[in-house]
């Protein structure tokens, strides 16, 4: 990456969710807290999932995906946001920059395409339930968790392979607590055509591609479950994609409404506060969805709390 006046970048200065002095200890103690919960909840599934015999089924198996991917999320940008407000200092190098973009964008998309895989994996389970078990096999769970790590490693090399070609002036504020690839596209000063056509690109198909498989899945799943005659019936077939429901909700209304801030707004600060609730409070609720109305997670819980096996 060469700007214009030959001089290579080597940092950018990450302004934070706010630069108000007298807010950075609260921001500090808050965004530490989210974290740890994140991390120790995620954990918590993950070890209760392993190991309880009984939570060895494909839903649990993307389950695992999940709370390792959005343990990985936050811990791509909190972090060093931590670092920076304790340090009183808003500096990001050049290299470090890349690297978080990359992994922002990798496990942000594979978090997408894991929930779209696990509503398939709903879908088959109320609508072809005596055939779920031969359909939803080790080798096709494996298979399709093998995909998504492909495709979003894939993606977010291209997208990184873009952005090494901008060029930069001299204004290197990011107005985000992560360096996010459409916040240094906005601070490039060379041709921005087409790394633009290749995230509206992406944005279609790896954003709405899922969304459109999780719709459909679920459009299934509500015919079948009207196709039971028994309320007990419709309950306990509701229950088992209630969770799912829960966090596929909770992720694109939240990225939805990012999005629609920063449409309205011209504050990109605004925005980067709107993206905390898809980019920590979320990956920090998840564990609790999961285990909160799921008996099968609360046992696996208390056996390993217990060191019951």
């Amino acid at each position: 990456m060469e700007p214009g006046n030959d001089t290579r970048i080597t940092k950018f200065l990450l302004l934070g969710i706010s630069e108000d002095p007298t807010l950075q200890p609260f921001l500090f103690g808050l965004f530490l807290f989210m974290y740890l919960v994140t991390v120790l909840g995620n954990l918590l599934i993950i070890m209760a999932t392993i190991s309880d015999s009984h939570l060895h089924t494909p839903m649990y198996f993307f389950l695992i995906n999940l709370s390792f991917a959005d343990i990985c999320f936050t811990t791509t940008s909190i972090p060093k946001m931590l670092v920076n407000i304790q340090t009183q200092s808003k500096v990001i190098t050049y290299n470090g920059c890349i690297i978080q973009i990359y992994f922002f964008i990798f496990f942000g998309v594979l978090d997408n395409f894991l929930l779209a895989v696990m509503a398939y994996d709903r879908y088959v389970a109320i609508c072809h339930p005596l055939h779920y078990m031969v359909i939803m096999n080790r080798r096709l769970c494996g298979l399709l968790v093998l995909a998504c790590w492909a495709l979003t490693a894939l993606n977010s090399l291209i997208d990184i392979l873009m952005a090494l070609r901008l060029s930069f002036c001299t204004d290197l504020e990011i107005p985000h607590f992560v360096c996010e690839l459409n916040q240094l596209v906005l601070l490039a000063c060379s041709d921005t055509f087409s790394i633009n056509m290749v995230m509206y690109f992406g944005a279609v198909l790896l954003g709405g591609g899922p969304l459109v498989g999780v719709l459909y899945s679920y459009s299934k799943i509500v015919s079948s479950i009207r196709a039971i005659s028994s309320a007990q019936g419709k309950y306990k077939a509701f229950s088992t994609c209630a969770s799912h429901l829960s966090v596929v909700s909770l992720f694109y209304s939240t990225l939805l409404g990012v999005y629609l801030s920063s449409s309205i707004t011209q504050n990109s600060q605004s925005t980067a506060r709107a993206s905390v609730m898809y980019s920590v409070v979320t990956p920090m609720l998840n564990p609790f969805i999961y285990s909160l109305r799921n008996k099968d997670i609360t046992g696996a819980l208390r056996r390993l709390f217990r060191g019951k096996p």
